[in-house]
């Protein structure tokens, strides 16, 4: 028989959703795949009941129902400084993950070349390699996670079509700085590239650092598809709805990408959001309460145990470091944690491009108890230290 794809001959299943199933095996606390344990706000579950109840059953428009986009464009218009043309400018997802793949199979071509920032997500390579295009990848330097502008713009330099941005940063938790972004869109415009941005954690950012859009970077808006979701903002990660924002002309390819893709999202989820995106700002002032709140709760804990781990800047990840434990793999230690100590990570190795092998990754997006009792089983590994 003929070879199957070339292309895809060398994926591996995703690590994140891999060590969640190994989680689930042993009963371990699962701070490896990014979901909480809680529930999503009232408004929105109210809604989900009723409108099992109404005709919302069949095909929406296929690039998202005319209520939700305008509720999209409404809320976005607000925190993106700039009027959001419902019509023209949005299209809805089936989750960030189809809004990063539509986007970037909307700007590359076969052959082009797109830089990433390592540690990254890491559906950004394979969807680089899925339109065809070459990943480059720039480092972020640990512990604070900068990028070297010289080498950025020996990126650049080898003229890539787009760069993709995660802001903030999963898995490092990285808030890009005013200036950091400023740097990469002058580099932008001087080697005429597309800007991907990936910012489902626009609401969770700590102080003193802030989210600033790309999109609202002068000159920025002709040159950059904004990517987000409502998974994490109003903890839906299951109903996979996802949107991009980009010009009208970007826009009209990425509905027709989009439409080969998935068709369209769930029509009756897309009705029962609609609440959440009319939240005023207090809804979005309290998440960042109970965020800050988890994770100064769970990097004390990290402390009291002795644990060396990043602080992040915005996100609800963080990144641990298993030097001391002597493991050349961190695939196997995570698979140990998960068996042995009853809590399931995320080797660090998944998201970076350069041979990490000393970090994993763990999430606090979880009810307290659920962290408290992650925080009582890590305990274990003081048996492991030499």
């Amino acid at each position: 028989m003929q070879q199957l794809s070339t292309r895809t001959a060398h994926f591996t299943d995703s690590v994140i959703r891999r060590m969640t199933r190994i989680s689930n095996r042993y009963g371990a606390v699962n701070l490896s795949q990014g979901f909480p344990d809680f529930e999503p706000p009232k408004a929105i579950l109210d809604r989900l009941s009723q409108v099992s109840g109404e005709n919302v059953h069949q095909y929406s428009v296929t690039w998202g129902a005319q209520n939700l986009r305008e509720a999209l464009a409404a809320k976005q218009s607000r925190y993106m400084g700039r009027t959001i043309d419902p019509d023209s400018e949005i299209t809805v997802t089936c989750g960030s993950t189809e809004a990063m793949m539509a986007a970037m199979m909307t700007v590359a071509n076969p052959g082009d070349k797109v830089v990433i920032f390592s540690p990254f997500y890491e559906n950004y390579g394979a969807d680089t390699i899925l339109s065809g295009a070459e990943p480059i990848y720039v480092p972020l330097a640990p512990p604070e996670f900068r990028f070297d502008p010289e080498v950025l713009e020996d990126a650049f330099r080898q003229r890539p079509k787009a760069l993709v941005l995660c802001n903030p940063s999963n898995p490092c938790g990285k808030v890009f700085t005013h200036e950091e972004l400023e740097l990469i869109a002058s580099l932008a415009v001087k080697y005429d590239a597309y800007v991907i941005t990936d910012e489902v954690y626009e609401h969770i950012v700590y102080a003193p650092h802030r989210h600033v859009y790309f999109a609202a970077l002068p000159g920025m808006w002709e040159r950059t598809v904004s990517c987000s979701s409502l998974s994490k903002t109003y903890s839906i990660t299951g109903w996979r709805l996802g949107y991009t924002i980009a010009p009208a002309e970007i826009s009209e390819r990425i509905k027709k990408v989009h439409d080969f893709l998935t068709v369209g999202a769930a029509a009756p989820l897309q009705e029962a959001v609609i609440p959440g995106l009319r939240f005023g700002q207090d809804y979005y002032d309290e998440l960042l309460v109970k965020y800050t709140h988890k994770r100064e709760l769970f990097l004390r804990g990290l402390d009291s145990l002795g644990l060396s781990h990043n602080t992040p800047e915005g996100a609800y990840y963080v990144l641990l470091d298993i030097s001391r434990y002597g493991y050349d793999s961190d695939l196997a230690f995570c698979e140990m944690l998960a068996r042995d100590i009853g809590v399931g990570t995320v080797p660090g190795s998944s998201f970076f491009r350069e041979p990490v092998n000393h970090l994993i990754r763990l999430h606090f997006a979880k009810k307290d108890e659920t962290l408290l009792d992650a925080l009582n089983r890590l305990e274990g590994l003081k048996k492991l230290q030499p």
